[in-house]
């Protein structure tokens, strides 16, 4: 039996009830043999086994009162799972399907992607089964408080810098850093990411996973001598990510057609293209209502679909899924190479794609973009904010995108050279996994046995 082989065997028997944690450590070592069943200083130094199993895990009660007076009791989590090239960073996410799997999954993932971006961080993540939607103020604010009141033991700016996830946006952000101060006495900016403007938050950063996934599809297609521009583009979600997505898409002359949410999918056969469709997505996540179908009562020429994703569903040149995980599954890949007219699944939500779902897509010719290699534009901005906290100096917006654009560029190259030196070119999601395992693993190698 190969290296791989026996430590995915010991992985499945170690964690047999963490089915999304499974899955992401599957897809990953499988496209990680050209390297390690190669050179047998990875099977020596156990490696693998390693980068596997988190070095820390941290879970934890959270109580707090509603206003009712009832008391609530959640589940907290912080994984900080390799430190190898830098404190840990990842988000927090306040989701009520959040648990421990979920959160090793998105570490694990978060590994690579940090290793991607070129910056010194390590990978990391966090939540808790709390769910912020329809919660006054004063709940989200006491549950951020006790969520606090425990994480702060675990963080600070060099040891982790968590940020915001699904769930979490300024306003828990900001919540949960006036705790932290109030706990440590201390005004260490740089020990939470995402916050707001007015103590120490950085100017693009709300669009930055967005932004950043168009910048690293803009290159990919400059590199097949192709262009975004007039390609109509399928988008998942309607939150802060595919509101960056599509903003960023059009001012590129793509056409996103499509938004969805838990309710079903919107398409627009006009295009999510113009100022005010664009500005209403924010009115609609700011709404708390999770509903895709509020984009009718705007524009009511756009089709609803009830209960359903819009994947092999709507004509469109390119996938870009921003939602959640799992939404492409074999049902959906099969959809998408029926219609035919897709040519390309550019993944910007973490994991959106089954293994079973991405082996068919690949198979039958839809090129697939890994999403740690093209959600990295959020981290990446993370980490400049806590650039500008070490300094005490706030950057303009066209300084954060001067840097992000770089980073994101040089994502794609990172994992198309990856995928040609390793024997799978056009691999791109091979390619993201060569190069984001190998810096840590070097740097792993070199600080021994810890």
């Amino acid at each position: 039996m190969s290296y791989v082989d026996r430590v995915l065997e010991a992985t499945k028997a170690k964690n047999a009830n963490e089915p999304e944690f499974l899955q992401t450590v599957e897809e990953v070592l499988n496209s990680l043999r050209p390297i390690v069943e190669n050179d047998d200083k990875y099977e020596k130094a156990a490696i693998l086994e390693r980068m596997v199993e988190p070095e820390k895990v941290h879970m934890f009660r959270v109580p707090w009162v509603d206003d009712n007076g009832k008391v609530q009791i959640n589940r907290g989590y912080r994984v900080q799972f390799n430190s190898a090239i830098g404190p840990y960073k990842g988000g927090l996410r306040f989701q009520p399907n959040v648990n421990l799997s979920i959160i090793k999954f998105l570490g694990f993932e978060q590994t690579f992607k940090n290793s991607l971006t070129g910056l010194p961080i390590g990978g990391g993540k966090g939540g808790a089964d709390f769910d912020p939607k329809g919660k006054s103020d004063a709940e989200v604010m006491r549950f951020c408080q006790s969520f606090m009141t425990e994480l702060y033991r675990y963080i600070g700016i060099d040891v982790d810098c968590p940020a915001g996830d699904m769930g979490v946006g300024g306003r828990e952000i900001g919540f949960l850093y006036g705790q932290f101060k109030r706990i440590t006495g201390r005004y260490e900016a740089g020990a939470l990411s995402g916050k707001g403007l007015s103590y120490g938050g950085s100017l693009g950063r709300p669009e930055a996973t967005g932004y950043g996934a168009v910048y690293y599809a803009d290159e990919y297609f400059k590199s097949t001598g192709g262009s975004l521009k007039g390609k109509k583009v399928s988008v998942t979600g309607f939150g802060n990510v595919a509101w960056g997505v599509c903003k960023k898409l059009t001012e590129y002359g793509a056409i996103p057609v499509t938004i969805s949410g838990p309710d079903g999918y919107v398409y627009d056969e006009e295009g999510i293209n113009t100022e005010d469709k664009i500005a209403f997505l924010l009115e609609m996540r700011a709404s708390n209502r999770n509903e895709a179908k509020m984009y009718l009562e705007k524009y009511p020429n756009a089709k609803f679909v009830a209960g359903e994703r819009p994947f092999g569903k709507v004509k469109a040149d390119i996938y870009m899924p921003c939602a959640m995980q799992n939404e492409i599954r074999i049902e959906e890949a099969k959809a998408i190479v029926a219609e035919g007219t897709a040519k390309d699944v550019i993944e910007v939500s973490n994991m959106p794609t089954t293994n079973e779902a991405m082996k068919y897509l690949q198979e039958n010719g839809i090129i697939m973009q890994a999403s740690k290699a093209v959600n990295a534009g959020g981290v990446a901005c993370s980490s400049l904010e806590m650039t500008q906290n070490a300094e005490h100096l706030p950057w303009t917006t066209e300084e954060v995108d001067a840097r992000l654009q770089p980073i994101m560029r040089g994502i794609f190259q990172n994992c198309k050279n990856a995928a040609e030196k390793y024997g799978c070119p056009g691999n791109y999601v091979a390619g993201a996994n060569l190069a984001g395992f190998q810096k840590v693993a070097d740097a792993m190698l070199e600080q021994g046995l810890v």
